[in-house]
């Protein structure tokens, strides 16, 4: 890590919490672990942008006249949830791209008594998040990035993880971002960790130097 909130940050995608909790136990059994101290850590899934298509299956629900939440309503979300999760599957269980730095983040959506994302309608919440977007692919092909969901897992309700090979191409970005109007008027950061990949096999002439 770059910094002094920490020497090491360990990442891991795994498909499961089980495999999560594996890993994790295999840190603790290792000698390394002796001369370790934590000081901090983030859990969370892979989450995906729906909105668009959320509005369109709503609509289209409606207009054959199925009411929201009865069992006919269900059965058809989950029907559209299972194609849909099996259509972006890649996206839904990627690996660590091969880039050579990481920025990490946590964030909120305001919810307080003056702005409150959870009260703004759907439409409009679509609206500010396309705009949103439009900056992230901007970046496409400079920039990978990967949104996970972490309300009830964590302190936070997102954590953003970018990679890339020119680190300052995460200034830029987030910069950028701060002037959107999603992220001026609903956003709330949390502490920002950047990290340099490192290969496993030199672990020890790091730490040895």
């Amino acid at each position: 890590m770059l910094g002094h909130k920490g020497d090491l940050m360990f990442v891991h995608f795994r498909d499961s919490f089980a495999e999560l909790n594996a890993i994790e136990l295999k840190l603790e059994r290792l000698g390394l672990s002796e001369y370790l101290e934590k000081t901090s850590s983030y859990l969370s899934v892979v989450e995906l942008g729906l909105y668009e298509s959320t509005q369109k299956t709503y609509a289209a629900l409606a207009d054959r006249g199925i009411e929201p939440f009865t069992e006919a309503w269900n059965k058809e979300i989950a029907g559209l949830l299972d194609r849909q999760r099996e259509a972006m599957r890649p996206r839904l269980y990627p690996g660590i791209p091969p880039h050579r730095y990481i920025c990490f983040y946590p964030m909120d959506r305001r919810r307080g008594e003056e702005q409150n994302w959870y009260m703004v309608p759907m439409a409009e919440r679509a609206r500010l998040m396309d705009e949103h977007g439009k900056i992230g692919r901007r970046y496409a092909g400079q920039v990978r990035q990967i949104i996970t969901g972490s309300i009830g897992f964590d302190d936070w309700e997102w954590g953003v993880d970018l990679f890339a090979d020119d680190p300052l191409v995460f200034k830029k970005l987030i910069y950028e971002m701060r002037f959107d109007e999603v992220s001026a008027i609903y956003a709330l950061f949390g502490t920002f960790y950047v990290g340099l990949r490192l290969p496993g096999n030199s672990l020890a002439s790091i730490l040895s130097a």
